[in-house]
């Protein structure tokens, strides 16, 4: 039987080297060491590209939506608006200027010969423009009122004669302004001088804060009021008691100078009163009223400066609550205005 051949010397110092080299590379003999696998799988490549600019979300076209809306919404709250600052009869003026409206006022059944034979009229037909008063419509506003030019009921804003009313005009307001805002300062004056004339007179220390000045658009109008401790007239007669003619004869003194034409008003209360003569509160406030001009035309105003003489009883009282009231009885003396007269 054949024995294995002992390994030679070089074999066993190759073996030797390689054991060394392998101890000194931490790693297994040759013969340990596994070999790689044949084929490994490939991981996969993720690649992320960023497109250049915004995206959708990022663009303009939402601008254009949100002003469309703010639009929209402004519209609507100027309606609603317009719809609470106005009347029934303004917003109806502005439903009417809005409204289609043609330029003839003719029906349209009545056009081209619809009713009879030739007998239709032409849209264009004179008596078809809308020459009154209600023309609203934009449309209707293009039509001239007139095809013969100005004529004297209706003259052209450019004309001659046109010109000179409106200067006229013009001149008259201002002479009326100017007339007014002097009877404001002869007026102020006279409010003066008629209370500096009852303080310095002690007779009429009583009575002189019953006088009263109420400017109105007549004029300064001087009231002069009872009170339940005075009276200007004993209860139901027309004769002054002497401080009322006192009083009265201050307030002529002032307007002696004056120019201005008088009015002369008699109030009562609603207090009824029994006489035998049959009067009553309409005949007595008259009666007060023509005493009260007496007394002043005695005083040094000339007849010709009263102009209105009249009596109202107790329908302009000067307490409404109460139709009783003693300053309900009173005489109103109104200074007129000039260019009133």
């Amino acid at each position: 039987m054949a024995t294995e051949a002992a390994p030679t010397s070089e074999e066993e110092k190759l073996a030797a080297e390689a054991a060394a080299a392998a101890a000194a590379g931490g790693e297994a003999p040759a013969e340990d060491v596994e070999a790689p696998p044949a084929e490994e799988a490939l991981a996969p490549i993720i690649v992320k590209k960023i497109a250049a600019g915004h995206g959708g979300a990022h663009g303009g076209a939402w601008k254009i939506a949100l002003a469309d809306m703010m639009t929209a919404m402004m519209a609507f709250f100027l309606l609603m608006w317009i719809l609470g600052a106005t009347n029934d009869s303004q917003r109806k003026s502005v439903a009417d200027y809005f409204k289609p409206a043609s330029q003839s006022q003719i029906t349209m059944g009545a056009l081209a010969g619809s009713n009879g034979i030739l007998g239709g009229r032409s849209i264009i037909d004179p008596d078809g423009f809308p020459y009154t008063a209600k023309q609203t419509a934009p449309m209707e506003r293009l039509t001239p009122r007139s095809e013969g030019g100005p004529t004297e009921n209706d003259p052209s804003p450019n004309s001659e004669n046109a010109r000179e009313n409106d200067a006229k005009n013009q001149n008259q307001t201002e002479g009326q302004g100017g007339s007014q805002a002097k009877d404001s300062a002869s007026f102020d004056q006279l409010e003066k001088e008629v209370k500096e004339q009852l303080a310095a007179n002690p007779a009429l220390d009583q009575v002189k804060n019953q006088v009263q000045f109420v400017r109105d658009k007549e004029g300064l109008r001087i009231e002069v009021i009872d009170k339940a401790d005075f009276s200007m007239f004993p209860l139901g007669t027309t004769k002054l008691q002497p401080k009322a003619q006192a009083l009265l004869g201050e307030i002529a003194k002032s307007l002696e100078a004056m120019p201005n034409k008088i009015s002369v008003r008699g109030h009562t209360d609603s207090v009824g009163f029994a006489n035998k003569e049959g009067k009553n509160n309409w005949s007595l406030s008259a009666d007060r009223a023509e005493t009260t001009r007496s007394t002043l035309e005695k005083n040094g105003i000339k007849p010709d400066r009263f102009v209105q003489i009249e009596g109202v009883a107790d329908t302009a009282p000067f307490n409404p609550n109460d139709p009783k009231d003693p300053r309900n009885r009173r005489i109103s003396i109104t200074v007129k205005f000039k260019e009133g007269q």
